[in-house]
């Protein structure tokens, strides 16, 4: 009988101990905003090498280690900015993510900060060994990713603007490897800027009151409602320009093409969501930009396949 029992101890503080180390797993990986990185990685090498790098074989590019170096690092300085963000934000979170900060809970935030600084290192050291350009590159990248946690995310205007700008200074340094300035590309990543901005506000308008209560001063915190309103309309119908402008001046084509034409009913869509705005169709909208982002990768990959054919 006292075997069985301790069997079943036995077996019963395995489960828990493996539940525990699962919960530790899952914690670190939103912490880190693995699954973020993860996209942000994908689009990196769908972009890099449809867009940015158009003339090379596909070959070549598999076999190109300093670019696959670069995405690396890339990979790693967002994890560790995520770590770093958490960390600064991590009060506010117990109320916006109060599910993602309880499985966090399960690792200490010391154990973060360690990650972080690992990272930050891997990161640099990986740089310096492909070039002193590629590593200043990176110290400027990670200093930003920092910074924007610990001051600028917290300053009207700046926090947006900033946010935005460190998701595509990545694709900015590929472009500037690459060489690949066009009409084409700036038209694109004007495109993409605004269409981040304007998912970064909306993001602000459904933690207005958290963020007040913590000292983030955002555009739905500082304007009122009709105003961010406004600003937001504003930036959807300069997208739509955007979006006319590429179809009928950079000679686009194929899955593109549609995307592009396609995205202008998405932003008609998003106004009139605007016009009868509440918490639950600005959640709507939010989601449906993000959604229309990661369509916009798909269709640069079926239209690069298409080309390379």
């Amino acid at each position: 009988m006292n075997s069985e029992k301790e069997t079943f101890q036995s077996k019963n503080y395995f489960t828990k101990s493996l539940f525990y180390r699962f919960s530790q797993f899952v914690g670190f990986l939103l912490g880190a905003r693995f699954f973020v990185a993860a996209l942000l990685t994908f689009a990196l090498y769908v972009s890099t090498f449809f867009l940015f790098n158009q003339d090379e074989s596909f070959r070549n590019f598999v076999f190109d280690f300093k670019v696959h170096g670069i995405i690396f690092c890339t990979v790693l300085t967002i994890l560790a900015g995520g770590i770093i963000n958490q960390f600064y934000d991590l009060e506010k979170d117990h109320i916006v993510k109060p599910f993602r900060t309880r499985v966090q809970s399960f690792i200490k935030q010391k154990y973060f900060l360690y990650a972080y600084l690992a990272l930050t290192v891997i990161s640099l050291g990986v740089a310096w060994m492909i070039s002193h350009n590629v590593f200043a590159f990176f110290v400027i990248y990670q200093f930003f990713m920092w910074f924007y946690s610990h001051k600028l995310s917290r300053i009207l205007i700046l926090n947006n603007l900033t946010f935005v700008s460190l998701t595509l200074y990545p694709f900015f340094g590929m472009m500037v490897y690459y060489e690949t300035f066009s009409k084409k590309v700036f038209l694109m990543a004007v495109f993409l800027f605004l269409i981040l901005l304007c998912i970064d506000i909306v993001k602000d308008t459904l933690t207005k009151s958290v963020d007040k209560a913590f000292g983030y001063i955002t555009i739905p915190n500082y304007f009122k409602s009709r105003n961010t309103k406004i600003i937001l309309i504003s930036l959807l119908m300069i997208t739509m320009i955007v979006s006319m402008k590429i179809i009928t001046k950079t000679g686009i084509s194929g899955f593109m093409a549609y995307y592009f034409a396609g995205g202008l009913f998405i932003m008609i869509f998003c106004i009139y969501l605007f016009l009868n705005s509440s918490r639950k169709s600005n959640f709507f909208t939010l989601n449906l930009l993000r959604f229309w982002v990661f369509v916009g990768i798909i269709a640069m990959l079926l239209n690069g396949i298409e080309h390379k054919l």
